[in-house]
């Protein structure tokens, strides 16, 4: 390590100040702070020191989700596996072909073949968000003459976990071109957007192209046009039928662990969990806005149930079960906690929160044409962030004026 530190010090010059690519120090100062911590430090009495810096950050919820990434693998494959099993042909593209070629099967209690048919679903839209996505954070890194952050990181490990497996690439490098400059480039970059990158890149897509995003087909990552597979999320079926016909398709338990049918990385509550329990212990999630979300989620459900509807089954629908199915988990743990487009005020997180549970029931319910409402709710409250902000600081204000006001 001491020969390649040695390699890129003397190098360093031709992208510095003055030198022959200094135009192309964004990218030299990138993989330089990857590889390496950076050897400035502060010396200045005026400045609060922290080991957590922003590199840290992110690589710690990067960490976070390697549960749901391993979901995104196993699950995928998985759920494909068990559609061919089940009598469904698989598809002729070159994900089976491959899986032939690996001389693996496609037995779903096989848990290499589950990892690499996921892997043939996962990894090429990972692979595409970053090339495309990191093309765009350079490309205004140099024009900006700024270095390239570490957000784009985690925006580009979470964006694909909200992804069907079947989704066209094409549309992956849209999506997260819109979210990577609509959502955070024009806004100022890192730190300055207000609305979750990832988020928005979801949003384009699913508006854009709904047929790629929702039904009964896109979720498993083989031909279900046979009677013999059904390919319909828990959601789809607590539209139809609430609670009684959701049991009867699906186990609780196994929703809660996560092996159903739905985005690559977001069926797993467990996995959520142990990502909540990390952000949680380094203090990079904001457990206030976990446990507000949860509160409004319960309380809404709840409630919605002692009023009961004869023509809307998604009334019945349990509180146990609107925090398995979905993306509930995957948007209270790694969405609505943001830092930046949350509330910065402590006391701003639980009303946050709180609204982004109920309004995440009120939209599946009340609108059962668009079942999933944890995307929407998020970006929904990530608007009023600001404001909430705003109040709690006035709020705060007042209270001090009260106190020493003799």
């Amino acid at each position: 390590m001491k020969f390649l530190r040695r390699l890129l010090d003397s190098q360093a010059h031709h992208f510095e100040p003055g030198g022959k690519l200094e135009r192309f120090y964004p990218l030299w100062e990138a993989q330089d702070s990857f590889l390496y911590t950076p050897g400035q430090v502060t010396a200045g009495p005026s400045h609060v020191r922290d080991g957590m810096d922003l590199k840290r950050m992110m690589i710690t919820v990067v960490i976070a989700l390697a549960g749901c990434v391993w979901m995104a693998l196993h699950n995928t494959g998985y759920q494909a596996n068990l559609a061919i099993a089940a009598g469904a042909a698989p598809l002729a593209t070159w994900q089976t072909g491959a899986m032939q070629a690996l001389g693996l099967g496609f037995a779903p209690d096989d848990l290499l073949s589950c990892l690499v048919h996921g892997g043939l679903y996962y990894l090429p839209i990972l692979l595409v968000t970053f090339a495309v996505g990191g093309l765009w954070e350079a490309l205004f890194a140099i024009v900006r003459k700024h270095e390239l952050n570490e957000g784009f990181l985690v925006t580009g490990m979470l964006f694909p976990l909200v992804l069907p497996p079947t989704i066209p690439l094409w549309q992956v490098a849209l999506g997260i071109s819109f979210g990577i400059v609509v959502g955070k480039e024009i806004f100022g970059g890192t730190g300055m957007n207000v609305l979750n990158p990832a988020l928005v890149s979801r949003a384009f897509v699913f508006f854009a192209y709904p047929a790629a995003m929702s039904g009964d087909a896109v979720w498993i990552a083989a031909d279900t046009s046979t009677d013999a597979v059904s390919g319909a999320t828990a959601l789809a079926v607590a539209t139809l039928g609430g609670t009684a016909d959701m049991a009867a398709d699906f186990d609780w338990w196994r929703a809660l662990a996560g092996f159903v049918p739905g985005s690559m990385g977001e069926t797993s509550v467990l996995a959520c969990l142990a990502g909540a329990a990390l952000l949680i212990g380094t203090g990079v999630g904001s457990w206030r806005i976990m446990v507000s979300v949860a509160a409004g989620t319960l309380l809404t459900a709840a409630g919605l149930n002692a009023i009961g509807s004869e023509t809307n089954p998604f009334f019945d629908v349990s509180p146990a079960w609107h925090l398995v199915i979905g993306g509930w988990a995957f948007g209270a743990v790694f969405m609505a906690t943001d830092p930046v487009s949350a509330p910065s005020v402590r006391g701003g997180h639980y009303v946050y929160g709180f609204l982004i549970g109920v309004l995440v029931v009120l939209i599946r319910v009340v609108n059962p044409a668009y079942p999933e409402g944890m995307m929407l709710s998020i970006l929904f409250m990530n608007l009023f962030a600001p404001l909430i902000d705003y109040a709690a600081i006035r709020m705060n204000v007042r209270r001090r004026r009260v106190r020493y006001a003799g």
